[in-house]
């Protein structure tokens, strides 16, 4: 059994520690626990390992972010896997920093990465892992924030969130959607 690991993002230095880049450094980590290294492969950072007998597929899309979709289309047909074992972690300022959630379908709050992702695959039932950012922002700033640093008060608990991001990922793997659900979205 297969799965693919999508991180959001939008590729070069500029972008590297931003808010919208949570989903790269994500899988970032989840690569560097593995001892997995990316490779710039098509419209992706390409990385792969086995979990528990599965295989893990993990992209960074280097389409930027309002062209994901083309790239998890590429990954999910050239790998063969199917929609339920795709899981694409995105920043959402919907939700509080410090919390993180897993949906197996949902909107795409106008979310540019998720608006692509749905349009490509033309339906929007796929998992995805919300990481909350917050939206402490003033009227009209919204795309300054996103592609801000975390600020220095949010800096010290962003490794902790990272790692529970990390753990949801391999629950989905392991027991799915469901379960993952239940055991991690009602914490803090």
């Amino acid at each position: 059994m297969k799965f693919l690991i999508v991180g959001l993002g939008n590729i070069g230095s500029e972008y590297a520690d931003t808010r919208h880049n949570i989903g790269f450094m994500v899988a970032d980590a989840l690569a560097k626990k593995a001892a997995s290294s990316f490779s710039n492969m098509r419209l992706a950072y390409y990385a792969e390992f086995s979990f528990r007998g599965k295989g893990i597929h993990i992209i960074k899309p280097t389409t930027y972010m309002n062209l994901s979709g083309k790239a998890l289309n590429y990954w999910m047909q050239e790998l063969k896997i199917p929609v339920e074992n795709v899981i694409v972690i995105v920043d959402d300022i919907a939700i509080p920093f410090g919390s993180v959630k897993l949906k197996p379908k949902g909107s795409n709050a106008g979310h540019n990465g998720l608006k692509s992702i749905e349009a490509t695959l033309g339906h929007s039932n796929y998992a995805r892992l919300r990481f909350g950012i917050g939206d402490s922002y003033p009227k009209g700033r919204q795309v300054d924030y996103v592609l801000s640093s975390f600020d220095d008060d949010e800096q010290p608990a962003l490794p902790g969130l990272i790692d529970r991001s990390i753990e949801m990922i391999e629950s989905f793997v392991s027991v799915g959607a469901e379960l993952t659900m239940t055991r991690f979205n009602n914490k803090a």
